[in-house]
């Protein structure tokens, strides 16, 4: 009886323990709500996992397009830039509007520790945001449909290859953010001649899962989408619908993090934004993220999304995107594209 005793005892001392470990992040308490453009089915997972990690903390999160959220954003922010936001985190598509945010006041800076060492991507030196996923602009088709030979292989042979008129599809730059990135990028590399050549190749604009559905019947030979769109259909849906990764590059997007400053956030919890941010950045964090089919953030990670390739080896051959550009002449940008290609 007493060695039964005695091992209940160190069994119970045991799980003490690790009940203690595992909730090591219980007194990050009260409320955070986030913004974010990341698809749904990752908000759920993403919430799911927050919860266990912070079982104290209420975690809110709103979706909407880059479009949308700019919108709802600059709403109330008001045109004098002192309105209170609905929010306390941002997670946002790109960096160029976490310029515009810090610019505007908007952010608090939170500091990671030797970020310099943990970090892929460039990140705000004064910790006004930090990447926390990497999303990836590649091309895509059906090898069910057509060869590889009868599709392009380069980001140029999609807009300037005749054979593939009004048969290639791509998201709205005017609305998506990582869209938006993508023709910064390929004006940088090209000239706005690109955006002529896609318009004179009558490229189809129009979400994401409209495009693989065309990919899908052969409507469309092949489309300029994110690796995750595709990568997720594979594994779930077992779609033959391929990633093409670009000869002439890919275009890395390093989706940021951003805390709305104390005196213009919901709930002025910069203590937990401070909490759930070094979470995201940490490796449970990447693993999460990476689940959802996108790309760690973190240096040395090995690990790598669903059927993708090594990060490293995309960083590699990463066109680049002016995320300066992007923000101040965002305009000029727009107006090119939608007069050469919505407007022709």
């Amino acid at each position: 009886m007493k060695k039964v005793l005695s091992m209940l005892l160190t069994v119970m001392l045991v799980m003490g323990l690790f009940g203690t470990a595992m909730a090591v992040n219980e007194d990050v308490e009260g409320k955070v709500v986030i913004y974010t453009s990341m698809y749904p089915f990752m908000i759920d997972q993403m919430k799911e996992t927050l919860k266990e990690e912070f079982p104290n903390l209420d975690v809110e999160f709103f979706y909407g397009g880059t479009g949308d959220l700019q919108t709802k954003l600059a709403g109330e922010m008001g045109e004098d830039l002192k309105g209170r936001l609905s929010c306390d985190m941002l997670l946002v598509a790109e960096p160029a509007y976490s310029l515009e945010l810090k610019e505007y006041g908007y952010l608090e800076p939170v500091e990671i520790e030797n970020a310099e060492d943990l970090l892929r991507f460039e990140y705000d030196p004064e910790g006004y945001w930090y990447p926390v996923r990497t999303l990836n602009m590649v091309l895509a088709y059906n090898p069910e449909k057509y060869s590889l030979d009868e599709v392009p292989t380069t980001f140029k042979a999609f807009a300037e290859d005749k054979s593939l008129d009004g048969k290639i599809s791509m998201s709205n730059p005017l609305t998506s953010g990582t869209a938006m990135a993508a023709i910064v990028s390929l004006s940088d590399k090209y000239g706005y001649d690109y955006f002529k050549a896609l318009g004179q190749n009558h490229v189809m604009i129009e979400s994401g899962s409209s495009a693989l559905a065309k990919l899908q019947t052969g409507e469309c030979k092949a489309i300029m989408i994110l690796e995750e769109s595709v990568l997720k259909i594979r594994k779930e849906e077992n779609s033959p619908i391929t990633v093409i990764y670009p000869d002439d590059g890919v275009i890395l997007v390093p989706s940021t993090v951003m805390t709305v400053a104390e005196n213009k956030s919901a709930n002025a919890n910069i203590e937990a934004c401070e909490a759930v941010t070094g979470w995201l950045l940490s490796e449970a964090g990447q693993k999460c993220i990476m689940s959802g089919y996108m790309h760690s953030v973190l240096k040395g990670m090995t690990e790598y999304p669903y059927d993708s390739v090594d990060t490293d080896s995309l960083i590699a051959k990463d066109m680049g995107v002016d995320w300066e550009r992007c923000y101040h002449d965002r305009e000029e940008i727009r107006t090119q594209f939608q007069e050469a290609v919505t407007l022709p």
